[in-house]
């Protein structure tokens, strides 16, 4: 696909980088001549400079025959005016990056005014993210799939788990009676599909996909399950903060919010005043100390800078605040905070990629079996995927014992009507099912791309209940 990027920022960057990967054709445009050079240094693109509000600009970059344009520039404004000039000049399909929450009422009549086929709203998107960890701590990231049916949680394993030293095929029954399955390991850096023979260790990171009454039970099992947080202590009074506490101040949740700009402090008491709003830098200890940290449920790092939410969410940790989330948008920042202990890492560039990501393929599979989701886990190792069978996903009511799938690809869950299947040997497809794969490498476009068709010895991919 030729697709346009408008924005060679984090989330440009970042984008540009997947989508040279998948081997479409691209090309960014930017007002910075500099960074442009860098990115065309490092990636197999196109890029253009200049202002993309204009006409010239964007007929220069390809937008008479382009399958899409991603408008991510700082400016809500600036996004969704080039939405309006590429889809006259014959781009396709385009997506604006809108933050500003004051459009949010009016975002239908600036979609069908503008011309703009889809809107993404990052911050938005990642206070929902943290609110879900919020909402069970004791999970390190939460994914949801199927209108909410079938959730995908992740733990780091630690010392005097029942799950380290012995097989997964020796669990108890009570584990194995769960609707749920361990479907990805994150060992070292390295990404594993389990089989019943793998051998847990402390440190690994174990993704589980089920029922969320399942994944419930079996962190109760655990002995980790966390109740509710009922008080949480956020540093930073951006665009995330905003939506979040909108959310949790709907939960019933009691905010402490340290904000250092008095203005932006001031715009936050008018708009909860349930909230106690503290004015200062709570990168500072004595602030972190004076305003009781600790009597804390949970503490989200929400500054600007990533160096700050880091350094300030190790203290949190050390304090032995029970839930630390942080955002970073640097990906060897993220892989070092995991490697510490901190797990819980929103990425606004990650998920906005993941989402746009999921539109691309859609497109680019126009005529296949309709993708609904897509997340990116294990650090971007494993991709988790939502499907939808139709008439022509192949291999339509034949056992998955008599299939082969591709190595690496997983069938993790089927959703049929109001059942949730994990599948067995026996288990099959049917027209109108949902179902989840999770893959290890590679890029699925559509469900049929599971199967390897090669050869005739029957098998089935990995994965453990």
């Amino acid at each position: 696909m030729k697709i346009i990027i408008v924005g060679n920022g984090k989330v440009g960057s970042s984008l540009a980088e997947q989508l040279v990967r998948e081997a479409h054709d691209v090309t960014v445009v930017d007002t910075r001549d500099e960074s442009l050079r860098h990115i065309a240094d490092i990636l197999d693109i196109m890029s253009v400079t200049g202002n993309a509000v204009s006409p010239v600009i964007l007929r220069e970059a390809g937008a008479a025959d382009a399958d899409m344009l991603i408008a991510a520039t700082n400016s809500d404004e600036v996004n969704m005016v080039c939405c309006l000039v590429a889809k006259n000049l014959g781009t396709a399909y385009t997506i604006a990056r809108v933050r500003n929450s004051e459009y949010n009422d009016i975002l239908p009549e600036l979609q069908q005014n503008l011309k703009i086929d889809n809107i993404i709203n990052p911050e938005s998107a990642a206070a929902v993210e943290i609110a879900r960890l919020l909402r069970f701590p004791s999970a390190a990231n939460i994914e949801t799939f199927c209108r909410g049916r079938v959730e995908l949680m992740s733990l780091r394993l630690q010392a005097g788990d029942f799950l380290l030293g012995k097989p997964l095929y020796a669990l108890s029954d009570q584990i194995k009676n769960l609707s749920l399955l361990f479907c990805a390991v994150e060992r070292q850096g390295e990404i594993v599909i389990p089989n019943g023979f793998f051998v847990p260790e402390i440190g690994d990171k174990m993704y589980l996909v089920g029922r969320p009454d399942s994944l419930d039970r079996f962190f109760h099992i655990l002995g980790r399950y966390t109740p509710r947080v009922r008080q949480v202590f956020i540093i930073g009074g951006g665009k995330i903060t905003m939506y979040l506490a909108d959310i949790l101040n709907r939960m019933g949740v009691h905010l402490k919010i340290v904000e250092r700009d008095p203005q932006i402090c001031r715009q936050i008491h008018m708009q909860f005043p349930r909230a106690m709003v503290i004015c200062g830098d709570g990168t500072e200890q004595e602030i972190l100390d004076s305003e009781n940290l600790t009597s804390c449920d949970a503490f989200v790092a929400l500054t600007d800078h990533d160096e700050d939410n880091f350094i300030i969410s190790l203290y949190a940790m050390q304090q032995q605040v029970p839930k630390v989330i942080l955002k970073s948008n640097r990906a060897n920042y993220a892989g070092i905070a995991r490697q510490v202990g901190l797990d819980s890492v929103v990425s606004l560039k990650e998920i906005t990629a993941s989402y746009i990501l999921r539109l691309v393929r859609g497109m680019h599979n126009s005529q296949g079996s309709v993708m609904n989701a897509l997340y990116r886990i294990a650090n971007g190792g494993a991709e988790a995927m939502e499907f939808a069978v139709g008439a022509d996903t192949r291999h339509l009511g034949v056992p998955l014992k008599d299939l082969r799938l591709r190595d690496g690809i997983l069938l993790a869950v089927i959703v049929r009507g109001q059942e949730i299947i994990i599948p067995r040997g026996s288990s099959y497809l049917q027209q109108g099912d949902d179902v989840i794969i999770i893959t290890r490498g590679g890029v699925l476009t559509e469900l049929n791309d599971i199967y390897d068709e090669s050869g005739t010895v029957a098998r089935m991919t990995g994965g453990v209940r």
